[in-house]
């Protein structure tokens, strides 16, 4: 018995529950003995660890979720972290189900809520998750629209959510009067001026903070090609109508001379094709892009005193680079 149960334990991070037992026929008795012999250590109501098992946050978590019910999962920040999005933490154990009638744990944070439908979860590791689209739009009632960006980027990339399932997930619920829904709604809406996914948090910041100093949306993730349409490079971020690329050098990626030669070709390349290439680095992001945009700005302005089509002059007004003519 001891041994199948310690089976158990190992397939769910140190811990196991009540309905593994009954499962097991295991007697009262039992199991009042094993928890005297202090082989067996009570963390909640029906639910246990193997004295010895090491005590892991997704030990806490697993426990938590069989301690809150059937219909319990690891929600909000816990379950970023499960998902791998950059609101997770590991220092809190948080969880959703519709009652607790548990004792108060350090560290465990508890949402009551009967809107938990099966279309909202999922597993990890054996964990019952709320999916990255709920865990998002419950993040929302206290995320700023800037983190809510990083953690749909995350979640795109991962492949883990669709722009669709999104948009669906609040369409469900933000009608009933969920907390956070509309500025849930209103980081949707606004991503739509955004294109592609950037490939990293870095320049989703850098996009954003250009966008706070009165610029234009950039175009994330903007494919370059050549006269004949051949592929030249796809970049970081650009400003299509006046040529302008921003390409963000992480140090990590941008070291060494393989990485010299390859940037510098990658580059020229670029040049050839009649595009300003600027870098951003940590200290762009740091002074929250006033380098950058003061560049971008210059660079508009430089554009709109040499003769443009239509559609890039209305874009030049829209920064105030140069008054509207008449006619």
């Amino acid at each position: 018995m001891d041994a199948q149960i310690a089976r158990i334990a190992a397939d769910h991070h140190g811990v196991f529950a009540g309905h593994h037992l009954d499962d097991l026929d295991v007697s009262h008795k039992f199991r009042e003995a094993r928890i005297r012999d202090g082989r067996w250590v009570r963390i909640h109501h029906s639910v246990f660890r193997i004295a010895g098992a090491p005590v892991t946050w997704r030990g806490k978590l697993q426990g938590a979720c069989w301690a809150g019910g059937t219909r319990a999962a690891a929600s909000h920040r816990s379950a970023a972290e499960l998902l791998e999005l950059p609101a997770g933490r590991q220092n809190v154990v948080e969880i959703s189900c519709p009652r607790w009638h548990r004792a108060r744990h350090e560290g465990l944070v508890v949402h009551e809520t009967t809107l938990l439908e099966p279309i909202d979860l999922t597993f990890i590791d054996g964990i019952p998750c709320t999916t990255a689209a709920r865990t998002i739009f419950d993040l929302a009632r206290r995320a700023t629209p800037r983190s809510l960006d990083l953690d749909i980027d995350a979640a795109l990339r991962r492949g883990g959510t669709s722009t669709e399932e999104l948009v669906a997930t609040a369409a469900r619920l933000a009608s009933k009067g969920r907390p956070g829904a509309r500025r849930f709604k209103a980081v949707l809406a606004a991503r739509a001026l955004d294109g592609a996914v950037p490939e990293s948090p870095p320049e989703r910041l850098l996009a954003s903070y250009l966008v706070d100093r009165g610029l234009p949306h950039p175009v994330a993730q903007h494919v370059i090609v050549d006269r004949l349409g051949g592929f030249v490079a796809r970049v970081d971020l650009a400003y299509p109508d006046v040529r302008l690329a921003i390409e963000y050098e992480s140090f990590e990626h941008h070291v060494g001379k393989v990485a010299l030669v390859r940037d510098s070709a990658r580059r020229n390349a670029i040049v050839a094709c009649g595009y300003t290439v600027l870098s951003a680095t940590a200290a762009d992001l740091a002074d929250r892009g006033e380098r950058i945009a003061g560049i971008v700005r210059q660079l508009f302005e430089r554009a709109a005193r040499e003769p443009l089509t239509h559609e890039v002059a209305s874009q030049m007004r829209l920064l105030g680079a140069f008054p509207t003519q008449p006619g």
